[in-house]
């Protein structure tokens, strides 16, 4: 008969995503995991099996609660298009000022995991791929809704304005990382909304 758990896996998995995310999947050695989550190395390994799959169910439980929030911010039927992505830069803003250690931002978790991993790792750039997906489609829909609500008026399409959205947002995690504070980072935004409303 197996023996039942006694601890919490979902906040066990909430401490290793946050130590994945402060520390890099590379930097962060089994005995992190074992402090962050409060558990002893072999409880870590039967629950979860190996440092890798612990660290895919962390970028995925990561993943899904981050684009979730933010597809609900791109989706808000009761905001214009353009309302809506600027609500978007703002909770990026938000996100990159709350988490902040000796002045910088934990950036993202996928944007750090796509810089030290998705080369070399197709497990877990296949995880990114399809989350990449999912972001620039939501993304798409919003440009699509602002042309057709009159907020959005680029010349460009709806695909170009979404990864240029995307793209200005990874660009602003990787500023926070680098110690860019709210100011800079709202300038950051202000340029978005200016491109895509001329």
């Amino acid at each position: 008969m197996a023996r039942p758990r006694t601890f919490d896996e979902e906040r066990a998995l909430d401490a290793a995503m946050r130590t994945f995310w402060e520390k890099g999947y590379e930097a962060t050695s089994t005995q992190d995991l074992c402090e962050a989550t409060g558990l002893g190395r072999s409880s870590v390994y039967n629950t979860f099996r190996s440092k890798h799959d612990l660290f895919e169910r962390a970028l995925a439980r990561y993943i899904d609660t981050m684009t979730s929030a933010q597809v609900a911010i791109l989706e808000n039927p009761g905001r214009t298009a353009a309302d809506r992505v600027r609500d978007l830069l703002a909770r990026i803003v938000e996100n990159e000022t709350e988490y902040r250690t000796e002045g910088r931002s934990m950036g993202c978790l996928t944007v750090n995991t796509t810089v030290e991993l998705a080369a070399r790792d197709a497990r877990v750039a296949g995880i990114l791929e399809r989350h990449t997906a999912r972001r620039l489609a939501a993304l798409q829909a919003a440009m699509e809704a602002g042309r057709r609500d009159g907020s959005i008026t680029s010349a460009r399409t709806p695909e170009a304005l979404a990864r240029f959205v995307d793209a200005a947002i990874g660009g602003m995690r990787v500023s926070g990382q680098g110690g860019a504070d709210r100011a800079a980072l709202e300038s950051v935004a202000e340029v978005v909304m200016d491109a895509l409303t001329p």
